[in-house]
């Protein structure tokens, strides 16, 4: 059997729909398609998804990737944080007077910042905007792996994850991978929407104890971020703040009451 009559498989078919497929097959899977009506329309969505996913991001693609998010830092160790600057932000979040604990005590936003200097709400921003982009690889271990990426992302991180389920709301669990973190690794989950908007959790330990709910958003994209028990949480997504919201608060309350069952 020739390379042009070998089979078809899924990953000619996604580098097919990016562009990439060697120029001896492209005509063989197009046949194929022809030939194949349901294969035809999955492709065919898997090609609107992209193409949707880089009209709204396409400008974020091209930036290079920035220092702080390449793996190698974390065994480095050698990244430097003011943490005096991140509490003395936080020290002017308060809670909402009469608003009651959970997550209407935590409904305090600070006005839209980019944090340049490198907080961690940057860094989670900063990986939404790179991966948010990816069609192949978005992330470095699939949903359906679910248990086995709790497991490990669990021991690089030195505590217990949680994943989140926003089945609820109408997002899938696409996958997550390891990030560095201001102080060692961070997690990084991806969830999708059916017309493929995506939000993503960032998670890592931190300095600061504990924080009030916090915003920020710009360039397209936009974060919720809290504190608790030192471990800082990052919730981003598209510049849809009630959406968001939405998802953080979903987020929030699931992984709020897990912790108070551990």
């Amino acid at each position: 059997m020739t390379k042009r009559d070998s089979p078809v498989t899924e990953d000619e078919l996604h580098a097919y729909v990016d562009g990439e497929l060697p120029a001896d097959r492209r005509d063989a899977v197009a046949g194929w398609l022809a030939e194949h009506p349901n294969e035809a329309a999955t492709v065919a969505a898997w090609r609107a998804q992209a193409e949707a996913i880089r009209a709204r991001y396409g400008g974020v693609a091209e930036e290079p990737v920035p220092e702080r998010l390449k793996l190698e830092q974390v065994l480095r160790g050698d990244r430097s944080r003011s943490w005096k600057r991140i509490a003395a932000v936080a020290a002017i979040v308060a809670f909402v007077a009469g608003g009651g604990a959970g997550w209407f005590a935590r409904g305090v936003s600070l006005p839209a910042s980019h944090d340049h200097d490198g907080t961690i709400t940057a860094d989670a921003l900063e990986a939404y905007r790179l991966y948010v982009v990816e069609v192949r690889h978005p992330v470095e271990v699939p949903g359906s792996e679910r248990a086995h990426m709790t497991k490990w992302l669990s021991k690089r991180l030195g505590y217990q994850q949680r994943i989140p389920d926003l089945s609820a709301i109408g997002l899938k669990l696409v996958g997550g991978r390891l990030l560095p973190g201001p102080s060692g690794a961070a997690a990084f989950y991806m969830y999708e929407g059916p017309s493929g908007e995506r939000y993503t959790l960032y998670c890592s330990k931190v300095a600061t104890p504990e924080s009030a709910l916090r915003f920020t958003g710009g360039r397209q994209s936009a974060a919720f971020y809290w504190v608790d028990d030192k471990i800082g949480y990052v919730v981003a997504g598209p510049d849809q703040r009630d959406r968001l919201e939405q998802v953080t608060k979903l987020i929030y309350e699931q992984l709020d009451r897990t912790a108070r069952k551990s």
